[in-house]
């Protein structure tokens, strides 16, 4: 009797990361640790690290990045590593991959060694975490976008679509998630009228959420962008704070992808939303902030942006400044931010001196917590809700019955210090949040002038 054959997967690519330092360019992190970076993006895109080199130089090679006496000895450490492919840690021109492919498989077109830059990698992982719609649009949208200028090339890489067969294949080889058909070449004008199809879709989504939020607004309850770098443990935070696994979490970058939001009861019994966004990092390609930008409205569009900050992290204070240059890059400088500094019960009592002596006064200005146990939470909240509720405008205010939502509205976001039922309506003294006072402004009981007499 035959045996039947045994169930085999593709081989795990084997990759070799390349780091550069370009002198004078005020990199967030040394070259060092952004090669460890890296590497964690490599582990979560399915690749196994076999080695690593980097340089530091003036400036770029325009041929080949890094130095032609480097490219060479990348050559031997591919040939010695058996390498598959080849990440650098920073986006590369199509003529860059072009001379470095061609160095590195002796200008054999057919050569099985692949060069990817960190843009690719992200787009990649970005794919293979898209499970809506949405998300499937955006990272279609930005893979098109990145893959345009670089048609003149064989793109049997970088070809993962988000709701593909997650986990077929490999980044260097056949069989990828891809965006359109898998083929060697893409007619130009059809990826251009495939990237003009998917903006189209993404306005319909970018509208949809518009109207979703207006009717958010109209209903006055408060949002709380939670943002950070990938990582930091966001999506945790806010299973924490609703008491559920409802959002999805993973030990690994870029979790999450899509923005999920959810209801949390603030101490003072109002209710707030609370909306896990994607995270962070450092070098985040313009290609992605651009195709995601119906997304990330939804942090521009928020009453205060929450922060989360892994503080085990060594690199804790440059992530922060790396978020905080994204969300510049987003318009966001009028939005008030609270720092959350997350995994407070990993550091032991010496780390933790270590951590606030690296953190300084960011550490005394932020709130400790651990979104794995909860410890800190309470804390958070009641800042939070100190923070929303900060700005209290006096009102007095007399409203028609048959507006009752604004009657309630003002009973649930503001502090009534005196109500009385009238025939015409609710007369509520009290104070109300700046961001909805505009909503009683037509209701304002004008105050009557004092006439005085003349004696004659």
């Amino acid at each position: 009797m035959p045996k039947r054959p045994l169930p085999t997967e593709p081989p795990t690519e084997r990759a070799f990361l390349v780091g550069v330092e370009v002198r004078g360019s005020g990199q967030l992190l040394s070259v060092e640790d952004s090669l460890a970076e890296l590497a964690q993006l490599a582990d979560t895109a399915g690749l196994q690290v076999v080695g690593e080199t980097y340089q530091k130089i003036a400036r770029p090679d325009p041929n080949t990045f890094i130095g032609s006496g480097k490219a060479g000895e990348l050559k031997d450490f591919v040939e010695e590593t058996l390498a598959d492919v080849v990440v650098f840690d920073d986006e590369l021109s199509p003529r860059h991959q072009r001379e470095l492919e061609g160095i590195l498989n002796n200008n054999n077109a057919e050569g099985g060694v692949k060069v990817l830059d960190r843009t690719a990698l992200i787009l990649d992982i970005f794919a293979q975490h898209a499970h809506t719609r949405e998300g499937a649009l955006q990272v279609e949208l930005a893979q098109y976008e990145y893959r345009l200028p670089r048609l003149t090339r064989q793109w049997t890489h970088l070809a993962r679509q988000a709701g593909g067969a997650a986990g077929r294949g490999g980044i260097g080889g056949v069989g990828l998630r891809g965006p359109g058909e898998t083929q060697l070449e893409v007619d130009r004008r059809e990826i251009a009228a495939r990237i003009a199809h998917l903006k189209k879709e993404i306005e319909k989504v970018r509208a949809h959420r518009h109207r979703y939020r207006a009717q958010r607004q109209r209903s006055a309850i408060p949002v709380i962008a939670i943002v950070g770098y990938t990582n930091a443990g966001k999506s945790t935070l806010l299973n924490t704070l609703v008491g559920s696994q409802a959002v999805l979490t993973a030990d690994q970058l870029f979790a999450t992808l899509d923005p999920t939001t959810r209801r949390v009861v603030l101490p003072g019994k109002r209710p707030a939303l609370f909306t896990d966004t994607v995270g962070f990092i450092q070098k985040l390609p313009t290609t992605l902030v651009a195709a995601f930008r119906a997304t990330l409205e939804e942090i521009t569009e928020a009453d205060l942006l929450l922060h989360i900050v892994d503080i085990t992290h060594p690199n804790a204070r440059q992530q922060i400044v790396a978020v905080q240059e994204t969300l510049d890059d987003l318009n966001t400088r009028d939005l008030p931010v609270l720092l959350a500094l997350n995994k407070i019960d990993a550091l032991d009592p010496a780390r933790r001196a270590e951590a606030e002596a690296h953190l300084g006064e960011l550490f005394r200005q932020g709130t400790c917590l651990s979104a794995l146990t909860g410890a800190g939470t309470p804390e958070l909240l009641a800042r939070i809700e100190a923070e929303l509720y900060a700005q209290l405008v006096p009102m007095k205010v007399l409203i028609p019955y048959k507006f009752g939502q604004l009657i309630s509205l003002f009973h649930e976001q503001g502090i009534v210090g005196h109500a009385e039922h009238l025939g015409e309506g609710v007369r509520l003294e009290g104070r109300v949040p700046e961001r909805v006072a505009g909503r009683f402004k037509p209701y304002l009981v004008k105050q009557k002038r004092a006439v005085r007499k003349r004696v004659a």
